[in-house]
């Protein structure tokens, strides 16, 4: 994700985010996909038909295992602003679970990076009735022998 944000410098840009689900409620994220081409400066709105063969390719890897293997949600950057969702982030958001998509439930990890020694990011638990609410982010470091 550093790379493409270091890429794209000044403009927005995102994907969807693919996890594995741990435990009911507890969710690690696996893969994620990028859109770089259509993100302005301060706007960015992820083109569907850009990920689908993202999204056939992590199926057809993860054995379409749907109830272990699923979408959680979105990404996008706000590069030089505050990593929080905007009105319009949250309420694309909103849209998504309360009728756009059959989806009861979705992510929308907000994250920056403005050189290479950094990264922050913020989450919101977006699920259909309810109103958005921070959720908790852990990072797992793997150690590489």
């Amino acid at each position: 994700m550093k790379v493409s944000l270091a890429r794209a410098v000044d403009r927005e840009i995102g994907g969807v985010l693919m996890a594995r689900q741990i435990v009911p409620g507890c969710f690690e994220i696996v893969d994620f996909s990028v859109d770089e081409q259509t993100g302005e400066r301060a706007h960015f709105v992820r083109d569907p038909a850009l990920h689908d063969s993202f999204l056939d390719r992590f199926f057809a890897r993860t054995g379409h295992d749907y109830a272990k293997y699923n979408y959680i949600g979105e990404w996008h950057s706000h590069p030089h602003l505050p990593v929080t969702p905007s009105l319009t982030d949250l309420g694309s958001m909103e849209d998504l679970v309360n009728g756009e998509r059959n989806i009861a439930f979705a992510a929308l990890l907000v994250v920056r990076s403005d050189n290479p020694s950094e990264f922050m990011a913020t989450a919101t638990f977006h699920q259909r009735g309810t109103y958005p609410a921070p959720a908790r982010i852990s990072v797992m470091v793997e150690e590489h022998q």
